[in-house]
């Protein structure tokens, strides 16, 4: 299978995976807190580590259609959330190349 390698983030406040603890995200890289995932509440962020991406498919979100990639955390393959890889309507195209993190698959540490 071979080794896996796994980025961690400097910083106080950093969002975890809830299922394995390995760092997703910083504090300092979000976007909007105003966001709704599949699970509740969720976070745009503008980058992510630690994730595996599932393959493109367009989805009709709350937004409008936009082409997606779910996102897995790299060690145990939970999901977290998905990229957005397009956006059709003119005024969604900032959420493109940004990642959405489901806030009930993830834990803060250092708030």
């Amino acid at each position: 299978m071979g080794l896996l390698f796994v980025e961690s983030l400097p910083g106080p406040k950093v969002f975890k995976c809830k299922f394995c603890k390995v760092d997703s995200a910083s504090q300092d890289d979000i976007v909007s807190k105003e966001f709704r995932g599949r699970y509740g509440r969720a976070y745009l962020f503008d980058s992510v580590v630690n994730v595996s991406l599932g393959p493109k498919e367009d989805r009709l979100l709350m937004t409008g259609l936009h082409t997606v990639n779910d996102i897995y955390c790299s060690c145990c393959q939970r999901l977290l959330g998905w990229k957005y890889e397009k956006a059709y309507s003119e005024d969604q195209k900032y959420k493109e190349g940004r990642f959405i993190l489901e806030k009930n698959l993830m834990l803060k540490e250092g708030w």
